[in-house]
């Protein structure tokens, strides 16, 4: 391994701190000392003469010590430092008898600015205008002057326990309306289904009590009782049941006033004056829309509402259906109040016989072929019915012998000489058969399903249980789902409309009581925008020639990269067993000329052994690693790695961690099945890209001419967080940082990696001072990378592009991922204040745009700054790409903070340059390159940390999460020579 260790380089310029500080290196361990100086003159910072200093950016940062932290509420504070006892300070001067002290605020109290998000300058003017359609109906409210009352809801059993089981809630206050309408007043309630209650108008009293029954069929799933007769299955009292079918259960319940919303709120959002009124007030409009859908009987996720039509459903295979059905919530926008309808899609388990959901979800062929232990964690809590008396039940798990076996006690009809029930042992199957006469074709050698509680366990056959339908499905999707989801959910743009009109008539909302007494109507008519179409950006390739794009794609027949790399010293890693890679080489070689690469002969090409295919990923890469050493002179600059799958190979992770981390290599990995000219073109593209090359750059970037951006230092930013798949509440998420590299470049970008608590979306490792001369943090990292490599100039103008965050969330990056970045810059130097601009990037939401009267997508380059967007701040949607499949999601843009003072049309051509840029393909792409480029950074290291063994997740390396719990382990450094690459291209 030795052999392979190259020297960090001792040559690198880099920039620091602070103004009245002096700096002392030692050389010994690479780590930068400041003093404070008594020299005056040293408060003025020159970024050129740091060049000792600057040798720090050799060392990444998760190299040095954690200390020095505390975290409150997730924001960090430097820890206090106690150096032995303080010298005693002088006593203060005597105050002048006519001098009235003024108390002094605290640094924290001045420092303290709380930003939120700025409203619009005005809308663009550039690009063609073209009508537009979207899915927001216009809604008219004409009872502005009235109240909602909002009324806090607390449920009761008989005997003062509170009800705390899901689903039970609505049953008990339609009950309430039914029965006690005239204490009611005779007034309509919009119930949130857990403790908030709304009407239009005042309830009679403030605080109301009411008793109700319910006839609970479904007893089990409510009160959590296992059958009546005691311990064991049914028994004697099933014939009870079947007398008395119905168990009622009797509940309290106490509505108490809680607060008054004014309506006159709806109106004051729609001129842009939000306040928490507002929110509430808009609130209540959804709810009233959920419990529209509830009365229908549909499965609520959040503001999606899913009807149970076999018609809406679609097998994505593994016993898992994808349910369409649709996204409703009201909005307020520059055009006023509108309702956003759109298609939505959950996935639900198969419902119908257990049997044939777990057939299905193990792909085995009958059920003797089933894995129980992998059946029991997939079945708890789902909730069935049992035949003949098609009862409701929860699953709590399995029995632990077959139907035959399993023994229960059955009580006896007649009592013994004490007068007590005598009970008998009987099996499930026997008592089924012979007391029930029920016929069990395939149950006997089964185990049953089990809804009872653990020491009172309740036994059925496995073969009389059938699932519920609209049971949501919350795992993660495989490959093979995913890809039959999409396929089989996407619709043309013509086919969404119809599909929406469809709803919005089939809903009916005019005929919803509390929508009428609030004055509101909904306009069937989706809403006209002005859209604008944005000029393509010209791009460059080799040779300066011009790229034309049409409709958001282009190629590079008969042109060559513009700046195109050398890969030289290079091997072939094949994992793969089939395939012809000699022939893969030659023509990797013979298209490489046409573009203008050079690609050398490869070292050589390293077949796996045959003996460790069946081995665990770690050991697989570990041997083809080790083989490649013993063979190879020196370490190789490029090793290309063929992988026996295309989604999901389980190698990828370990050999990506193992080239970047370990060895510091450049690698490209692929699955070859159909290689063509056109595949090995995007094979060279990402090749090309990862050995510091360029594809294709914008006109303006060359001349260069970008507003705002070429004459000033300005680093582009693109963040993300990654999180793990549904389920996996335990995996640390990923925060990637990517920024721009090379001014005035807008198309070279670095990214800076960490690990953070799970779920966790603000990114916590921006700034993380531990020492006075030390910040282990993202932006120091990229900072440093963007002076060295942009002829030692620090930005003036730090833009920054968020991804994946909500509304709810947006003055959090303001006020503490914005403040981190700040802190950043200042540890840098005090004195230096960039400019910001902060942009929210979203595409999880439910905005569509359709050209009238065509059946295809919108144009790409189409931009939308009016009517639907924010009636005060300062957003768009721009559809940068060409959907080529099923409708445009365009992409919503949030501009929070603009600093520079861009005029809105420079934005928005700044944003749509930036869709241009992206090196992996050789199409304008539907968000900004430095967010997808964070994304793949995020998503790629996290299959790094999929196979951390537990040695290495141990607190010794890992940092403590804010909120305690395990501490998160830190993600493995990149190689010095590999850092600055794009190697998540």
């Amino acid at each position: 391994m030795a052999q392979w260790a190259t020297p960090k380089a001792r040559d690198v310029d880099k920039m620091t701190k602070p103004m009245h500080m002096t700096l002392r290196v030692e050389e010994e361990d690479w780590r930068v000392e400041r003093i404070v100086s008594i020299e005056p003159s040293s408060s003025t910072l020159d970024f050129q003469n740091r060049e000792a200093l600057l040798r720090n950016l050799t060392m990444d940062p998760s190299e040095q010590a954690h200390n020095g932290e505390q975290e409150h509420n997730g924001v960090k504070e430097p820890e206090q430092e106690h150096n032995g006892a303080a010298d005693p300070l002088p006593p203060p001067p005597p105050v002048p008898p006519n001098v009235t002290p003024i108390k002094a605020e605290s640094e924290q109290a001045v420092k303290k600015v709380f930003r939120a998000p700025m409203a619009r300058r005005g809308t663009g003017t550039k690009g063609n205008k073209v009508p537009i359609l979207t899915n927001h109906f216009k809604v008219n409210v004409s009872n502005v002057d009235g109240h909602f009352f909002h009324y806090s809801v607390a449920l009761a059993y008989e005997d003062g326990h509170p009800v705390d089981g899901k689903g039970i809630g609505r049953k008990v206050l339609d009950r309430v309306h039914q029965t006690y309408d005239t204490e009611l007043a005779g007034k309509e309630f919009a119930y949130d289904g857990e403790k908030s209650l709304f009407t239009v108008g005042a309830l009679p009293r403030n605080k109301l009590e009411f008793t109700v029954v319910l006839d609970d069929v479904t007893s089990n799933r409510n009160n959590g009782n296992a059958s009546p007769g005691g311990p064991g299955s049914p028994n004697e009292s099933d014939k009870k049941r079947f007398r008395r079918p119905y168990r009622s259960k009797t509940y309290k319940v106490e509505i108490s006033f809680a607060a008054k919303i004014p309506m006159q709120a709806i109106a004051n959002a729609l001129r842009g004056q939000e306040s928490e009124n507002s929110q509430e007030a808009l609130r209540v409009l959804d709810i009233i829309l959920r419990q529209h859908a509830a009365k229908k009987g549909c499965l609520l996720v959040r503001q999606s509402f899913f009807d149970n039509n076999p018609r809406n459903f679609t097998d994505v295979g593994g016993g898992v259906l994808g349910c369409r059905g649709f996204h409703s919530s009201f909005r307020t926008s520059q055009g006023g109040l509108s309702l956003n309808i759109d298609v939505s899609t959950t996935m639900i388990i198969q419902p119908g016989p257990v049997v044939d959901f777990l057939i299905a979800n193990q792909n085995v062929k009958d059920p003797f072929s089933i894995d129980w232990a992998k059946a029991k964690r997939v079945l708890k809590n789902l909730r069935i019915t049992t035949s003949p008396t098609n009862q409701e039940y929860k699953i709590t798990g399995l029995s632990e012998r077959p139907c035959k076996e399993q023994l229960f006690s059955l009580k006896q009809r007649n009592k013994d000489d004490a007068g007590e029930a005598q009970t008998t042992e009987v099996t499930v199957y026997d008592y089924f058969v012979n007391s029930r006469n029920i016929d069990l074709r395939y149950s006997a050698d089964l185990p049953c399903i089990n809804v009872g509680k653990p020491k009172r366990p309740t036994y059925f056959p496995i073969e009389l249980c059938s699932l519920v339908s609209l049971q949501r499905y919350t795992k993660a999707l495989s490959t093979f789902q995913r890809a039959s989801l999409v396929e089989k959910s996407r619709q043309k743009p013509q086919e969404r409309m119809s599909t929406l009109s469809g709803a919005l008539k089939s809903n009916n909302y005019d005929s919803e009581p509390l929508l009428r007494s609030c004055g509101i109507s909904i306009s069937s008519n989706f809403t006209q925008v002005d859209g604008r179409v944005l000029p393509t950006p010209k791009l460059k390739a080799g040779n300066g020639d011009d790229i034309y794009a049409r409709n958001g794609r282009w190629n590079f027949n008969n042109k060559k990269f513009v700046n195109p790399s050398k890969v030289e010293r290079w091997a072939v890693a094949n994992f793969s067993a089939r395939c012809d890679v000699r022939g893969l080489v030659r023509d990797l070689i013979k298209v490489g000329e046409m573009k203008g690469i050079s690609v050398e002969a490869p070292f050589d090409v390293f077949e796996e052994n045959p003996q460790f295919r069946r081995a665990p990923p770690l050991v697989r890469v570990e041997k083809m690693f080790e083989e490649i050493q013993s063979k190879l002179p020196g370490a190789p600059k490029f090793l290309l790695c063929l992988l026996p799958e295309r989604k999901n190979c389980d190698i990828y992770g370990p050999w990506k961690r193992k080239n970047l981390a370990d060895f510091g290599v450049v690698t490209q990995c692929l699955a070859p099945t159909r290689v063509n000219d056109q595949y090995l073109t995007n094979l060279l593209l990402k090749i090309n890209a990862k050995l510091g090359g360029l594809n294709s750059v914008l006109a303006i970037e060359q001349n260069p001419s970008i507003p705002m951006i070429s004459k000033v230092p300005s680093i582009i930013l693109g963040m993300d967080v990654s999180h793990g798949s549904p389920g996996q509440s335990d995996i640390p998420s990923i925060a990637a940082v990517v920024s721009s590299r090379q001014w005035p470049s807008i198309s070279r970008y670095r990214a800076s990696v960490r690990t953070q608590s799970p779920k966790v979306e603000m990114i916590d490792s921006l700034y993380k001072r531990v020492s006075d001369t030390e910040d282990e943090g993202i932006i120091r990292e990229l900072l440093l990378d963007f002076y060295v490599s942009s002829g030692k100039r620090k930005p003036d103008q730090i833009i920054i592009f968020r991804d994946g965050v909500s509304e709810s969330q947006f003055n959090q990056v303001l006020n503490i991922e914005l403040n981190q970045i700040i802190e950043a810059c200042k540890f840098l130097d005090e004195k230096w204040s960039p400019k910001f601009v902060v942009i929210i990037a979203q595409k999880n939401h439910h905005t569509k745009f359709f050209q009238p009267g065509s059946p295809d997508n919108v144009q790409p380059g189409t931009i939308i700054d009016n009517k639907v967007c924010h009636p005060r701040n300062n957003d768009f949607y721009l559809c940068a790409h060409a959907g080529m499949i099923g409708t445009t999601r365009p992409t919503h843009y949030h501009v929070l903070l603009d600093e520079v003072g861009f005029s809105p049309d420079d934005l928005q051509e700044l944003v749509h340059n930036l869709s241009y840029v992206y090196q992996r393909s050789t199409t304008a792409i539907s968000v900004v390159a430095p967010i997808c480029y964070a994304h793949l950074a995020a998503t790629q290291l996290g299959q790094w940390m999929k196979f951390e063994d537990a040695s290495e997740t141990s607190s010794s390396h890992g940092a403590a999460p804010a909120g305690g719990g395990p501490p998160v382990p830190q993600m493995p450094k990149l190689q010095e020579s590999v850092r600055n690459s794009m190697f998540f291209c």
